[in-house]
């Protein structure tokens, strides 16, 4: 317990001396204070000139310069979105220009497979109407392809008596084409 005791007395003695430098500083440095607000108090007014503010010429050249620069980069920037502006209106246009002339080619296509397919139609009519025996004799005539398509519109009956009135290998030709027209249709 003795031990204990005298470790609280140096402890007791430390504060002490830390308390009595901090009132120490303290002291000294409320007396400069006291002095400077007393210095302060004093009204002490001068008179002070206003200071002219000129700017270096250095300065004003370069600063003109860069206004000049700025002046004529938004300039070109004008320029340039008016040269985007009209490019623009022009693709619109040209764009328009290109979908009226696709619906007319549409059109005309239209027309030109719609003629086509009733100039075929036609002419199957035709070969149809004929005697089966001189049908027959035009079509060995035909390259094979052209006949099996022909072929292929007639009705079964009127098909079949043409080619009973063909040559056998002229008719196999014929069938094979027709039946293998569609073959490599996808299934599925």
């Amino acid at each position: 317990m003795n031990r204990r005791r005298a470790g609280q007395g140096a402890l007791f003695v430390v504060a002490i001396l830390f308390a009595s430098s901090g009132a120490l500083r303290l002291g000294s440095g409320v007396g400069a204070a006291l002095a400077k607000a007393e210095n302060e108090a004093e009204p002490h007014v001068e008179e002070v000139a206003p200071a002219s503010c000129e700017m270096p010429s250095a300065l004003a050249a370069a600063l003109t310069l860069r206004e000049d620069r700025v002046a004529a980069q938004e300039a070109s920037l004008k320029d340039r979105l008016a040269a985007l502006a009209l490019a623009d209106a022009a693709i619109t246009q040209r764009l328009e220009e290109m979908k009226a002339v696709e619906a007319e080619l549409k059109a005309t296509l239209a027309l030109a497979d719609g003629a086509a397919e009733e100039d075929i139609d036609r002419l199957t009519a035709v070969y149809q109407a004929m005697k089966p025996k001189d049908a027959a004799a035009l079509f060995e005539t035909m390259s094979p392809e052209f006949a099996a398509g022909f072929l292929g519109r007639m009705p079964p009956e009127s098909a079949a008596a043409i080619l009973s009135g063909m040559s056998s290998e002229a008719a196999y030709g014929i069938s094979v084409i027709v039946a293998g027209r569609n073959a490599n249709v996808p299934k599925e």
